[in-house]
């Protein structure tokens, strides 16, 4: 890897560190720099899973302020994100990229549907409890299922997949958007820690990309939390929202 290629991607892990801690997503810019040095797309997942767990880490502690009174959903929602991790680790190395690549879009247009509606499916939401129907704080089976199998997707490619998490829990939990971030760093860390430490075993990875990636991400993800915390919850979700369609085309090219 030359210095300018080794700068590159230094940066590019400084700025999947920030969208990460902020929305999510980072992946989008991390993989294709590396591909760019001329990494197999195989050993670019591996190497950029491993060098985006610092990020993730960095990040869930920026936001551990909005983490408190969370300990137990986090580790309810915890042991779904370790064993989604590790099956989307296992299918990397299974299964033909075209078979996740038919489902992905998929999956990153309907998030997308959900974070941008969630204010009039809340209010209606709203509207049902008020009438008597009961709710759930945990949010019930749908949201462990929903987020275990998101996990099975971050561990195989995790593009987008903070954003998944963020309209499940949207949905699904009565809680601000801000707290709700705090909790999706905390997953996405679990589930890169989990895929990375598989991959240890079976992968090859190229370790001067792990080492700038994981010196990036680790400054971006302290900058996306003190960024990230500032936002209202109409710029967070419009923040998705346009990070999250980019995603979609990039995905879709």
């Amino acid at each position: 890897m030359t210095p300018p290629e080794m700068l590159g991607v230094f940066a590019a892990g400084v700025g999947a560190g920030t969208m990460n801690a902020v929305v999510g997503s980072g992946t989008l810019v991390t993989f294709p720099v590396l591909l760019a040095t001329g990494l197999s797309p195989v050993t670019a997942t591996v190497s950029n899973a491993l060098g985006l767990i610092p990020g993730s880490v960095s990040g869930a502690i920026g936001y551990r302020r909005e983490l408190a009174g969370q300990g137990r959903r986090v580790r309810r929602l915890g042991v779904g994100a370790a064993l989604g991790g590790l099956c989307g680790a296992t299918l990397l190395l299974a299964l033909p990229a075209e078979a996740f690549e038919t489902i992905v879009p998929t999956l990153v247009g309907l998030a997308l549907v959900l974070v941008a509606f969630q204010p009039l499916i809340g209010r209606k939401v709203r509207s049902r409890r008020a009438k008597g129907h009961p709710s759930r704080r945990d949010g019930g089976w749908p949201l462990s299922a929903g987020l275990t199998l998101a996990s099975v997707y971050g561990g195989y490619f995790s593009a987008a997949q903070g954003i998944i998490y963020m309209s499940l829990m949207g949905l699904l939990l009565d809680e601000p958007l801000q707290r709700l971030n705090a909790v999706k760093n905390v997953l996405s860390a679990i589930v890169n820690t989990v895929a990375a430490a598989f991959f240890l075993f079976v992968a090859d990875f190229d370790w001067t990309a792990v080492a700038l990636i994981a010196a990036g991400s680790a400054l971006g993800g302290q900058l996306g939390a003190k960024a990230g915390r500032r936002f209202s919850p109409a710029v967070l979700r419009a923040l998705i929202v346009t990070i999250g369609t980019v995603a979609l085309v990039q995905l879709l090219r």
